[in-house]
């Protein structure tokens, strides 16, 4: 699919917008003023596959522990800033590599500037911030409601804030709860800014509900070619926005690492115990960091060409299957030893996988 074209930030290393590949990032839930807690939060995250990480700075101890943190994880964090400008700035000399804020709740123009000067200072970009529930009075006072039309004002509004300063090392996101206000706002303000854009839908709720809102949300915008960042919002230890947003983007064709698997619902046809096995291959495919495809299909009658998409696949009888190999059976292998074969294949292809992209 077509993106669009943004303007591009860099991250403490990671490249947002500019075509670049899209990055997952997530929040810790820990008190950020515990180090130990938060380092260990952000590591678990950043082998799970999050990109970019954020934390609560709820006081200048908290602003202050960011530095200790950095020394200890190996992905950048964003500083998660509300009211206070000295917090950001104090956030930014500890070393932050982005700073989210909402310039509307910083205070005076001269407050904002402040900001806008240290972080230029730095090299430190800014994500504006806007959800459904931080519209300012006056643009709800115009609009009588939260509408896709409010939240692109607000946030064009706080972008005209910074960049009156000449300052435009700047991500945008404005979040609702409510899914289609979510793509009606993040499709009117991609029509009206060149801006990266940080997708998510806030507050979406516990893991199940949440991760399907998301899913609907984040990805109908990714069809749109619209998006440079996600983030899925989740009443959960945030492992799981992190799991999701990847199968996020898998499903939508946008993920350049992890394995994908295919698995068929299964019908009267299926002789054998499929769920158990997806499984196992699921489980089996976490630790492959190369873009691979495997395929659980439960039968030999049209699983491989349901499934011909996949690099490798297995599709199951009542004492037999076969494995096949880019949509095409190359194996008849008894039922008893077809998942240990279906597993080597993956660790022969992914390791091959893995030494294309060492020579490239």
């Amino acid at each position: 699919m077509k993106r669009k074209a943004t303007k591009k930030i860099n991250v403490g290393g990671v490249i947002i917008g500019g075509g670049s590949e899209i990055s997952v990032q997530s929040m810790c839930n820990t008190d950020t003023r515990d180090i130990a807690a938060t380092s260990r939060q952000i590591n678990k995250l950043a082998d799970g596959g999050c990109d970019i990480v954020r934390v609560a700075v709820v006081d200048e101890v908290a602003a202050d522990a960011i530095s200790e943190i950095k020394k200890r994880v190996k992905i950048p964090i964003v500083a998660d800033i509300h009211f206070d400008w000295r917090l950001a700035v104090k956030s930014i000399a500890s070393g932050a590599d982005k700073i989210r804020i909402n310039p509307g709740n910083i205070g005076s123009p001269e407050k904002i500037k402040k900001v806008a000067d240290a972080c230029r200072a730095a090299g430190v970009p800014i994500r504006i911030g806007v959800n459904s529930g931080s519209i300012e009075p006056e643009i709800l006072k115009k609009y009588k409601k939260v509408c896709a039309e409010a939240l692109t004002e607000s946030a064009l509004n706080n972008v005209e804030l910074l960049t009156a300063y000449g300052f435009d090392d700047i991500c945008v996101s404005i979040k609702a709860s409510s899914v289609p206000l979510t793509i009606e706002a993040y499709r009117l303000l991609s029509q009206k800014t060149d801006f990266p854009l940080h997708l998510g839908v806030t507050e979406a709720g516990t893991p199940e509900p949440g991760m399907i809102k998301s899913a609907i949300g984040i990805g109908a915008l990714l069809c749109d070619g619209i998006g440079d960042t996600i983030r899925v919002s989740l009443t959960a230890d945030p492992i799981h926005e992190v799991r999701t947003a990847r199968n996020i983007l898998k499903a939508v064709g946008l993920s350049k690492t992890g394995a994908e698997l295919i698995s068929c619902p299964t019908c009267g046809r299926c002789e054998i115990n499929l769920e158990e096995i997806a499984v196992r291959v699921e489980e089996k495919l976490k630790s492959i960091k190369v873009p691979l495809k495997v395929a659980v299909m439960g039968c030999v009658v049209n699983g491989p060409g349901e499934a011909r998409e996949a690099d490798v696949g297995l599709a199951g009888g009542k004492d037999s299957g076969v494995l096949f190999y880019q949509g095409k059976v190359f194996r008849k292998v008894p039922m008893e030893s077809i998942v240990d074969e279906l597993m080597r294949l993956i660790d022969i292809i992914s390791e091959s996988k893995e030494n294309e992209i060492v020579g490239e």
